[in-house]
């Protein structure tokens, strides 16, 4: 069995973006890396959008930023200024261009095209065994497969933020680059809490993504018609032709996802990246990634350096608890955060940055009942 230092699955953000950053270290050009996927990662195939004050690891990447957005809900619009913060477009052709084009820099990072069919470990080693019987030994595997969905079970809840999305060409200018829409809640809520965002790419062109928090999938028919009502009746554009379509699923659930078994260590949402109340993956990625790295660096071994995320698992949980059974409308939480807080507080706080005295003064603003009701069963952990 060939040996590598390092064995990476999938080759998607997470496996990307810790690749990456192995290859930008320079610390670790003496290690043998793998890359293991069964897709060559090329098409632009999903976006990802997140905020952050300053230039970012992945700058050369970002297809648009905005410092202006929109948010509306039921009885509320506002636009608000994120200064410091820019809120961030990544397409993901340009990411795969961006990093694979620094990868193939690096002799030792190598790329195979198959498919993982299942990951062991011992004391010494971890082991690969891929679709072709092909084996490979390697001291660390990064495993960003989610091989099993977590169960919903008593306390625990499981939802799926879904969504649609279209990039659409108007034949005269409509949109305003300067400010995209953020959040709106003002389409109907039937299907639960659902919601469209706006990223405007030019005057004429933006994407328009029809987006979910629920348990189950909707019809194709039924996203294409929240898109459609949403373009015609709130953005008032009656002509337009879609130039691209995306589709994605992302788990929202507070099940604690294992940082590593042994010599493997989980990323992305097979770590538990993926923040379980808002489904933002990209920043947490990079903060693991980032931990790795330096844990690689520093100690030899992945482990080290860590971050402690467990109030806000609680807090996600909360919130997790309040949507699976309804307790709370959606769009009411949203709103009522966005109206009685800054944007800057609120992207803190859901990039689990914030102090306790800052997240208590947020929560103190929601509605007292229904979160100490759901905060009550989660520490319970009754159903």
């Amino acid at each position: 069995m060939t040996h590598y230092d390092y064995l990476i699955t999938g080759s998607g953000l997470a496996g990307l973006s810790l690749a990456y950053r192995m290859a930008i270290s320079g610390k670790l050009d003496g290690k043998r890396i793998l890359m293991v996927d069964s897709q060559q990662k090329q098409a632009n195939d999903r976006t990802w959008c997140f905020w952050e004050t300053g230039p970012g690891l992945f700058e050369e990447a970002v297809f648009r930023r905005w410092e202006n957005c929109w948010f509306h809900g039921p009885g509320f619009s506002r636009q608000f200024n994120s200064h410091p913060y820019q809120y961030k477009m990544i397409r993901g052709a340009d990411f795969y261009r961006f990093v694979l084009e620094e990868l193939a820099r690096h002799p030792n990072i190598e790329q195979r095209r198959a498919k993982v069919v299942s990951l062991n470990a011992d004391e010494q080693l971890a082991y690969v065994t891929l679709s072709d019987g092909e084996q490979f030994t390697a001291n660390y595997v990064f495993n960003s497969i989610l091989w099993k969905q977590p169960e919903p079970s008593g306390n625990l809840h499981y939802l799926i933020q879904h969504f649609k999305g279209w990039v659409i060409h108007t034949p005269s200018p409509v949109f305003d680059p300067a400010a995209n829409t953020f959040m709106d809640f003002r389409v109907a809520q039937g299907h639960g809490t659902t919601f469209v965002y706006v990223m405007p790419l030019a005057p004429d062109l933006a994407l328009v993504e029809y987006t979910l928090f629920t348990q189950d999938l909707l019809e194709q028919e039924d996203y294409d018609k929240g898109l459609k009502e949403y373009i015609s009746g709130f953005m008032g554009i009656k002509e337009y032709k879609v130039e691209e379509e995306e589709f994605g699923i992302i788990p929202m659930t507070n099940y604690r996802f294992r940082s590593h078994e042994g010599r493997i260590v989980h990323i992305g949402t097979a770590g538990g990246q993926t923040k379980a109340s808002s489904g933002f993956t990209f920043q947490f990625v990079q903060k693991r990634t980032a931990g790795i790295v330096e844990s690689l660096i520093q100690m030899g071994d992945p482990y080290s350096i860590n971050h402690d995320h467990s109030r806000f698992h609680f807090y996600d949980s909360v919130l997790l608890d309040i949507l699976a059974r309804n307790t709370l409308p959606g769009a009411e939480i949203f709103t009522t955060l966005f109206k009685k807080n800054r944007i800057q507080d609120v992207f803190r706080f859901l990039d689990n940055e914030t102090s306790l005295p800052q997240e208590l003064k947020i929560i103190s603003t929601l509605p007292t009942l229904p979160f100490l009701s759901a905060a009550i069963r989660q520490l319970k952990g009754t159903k």
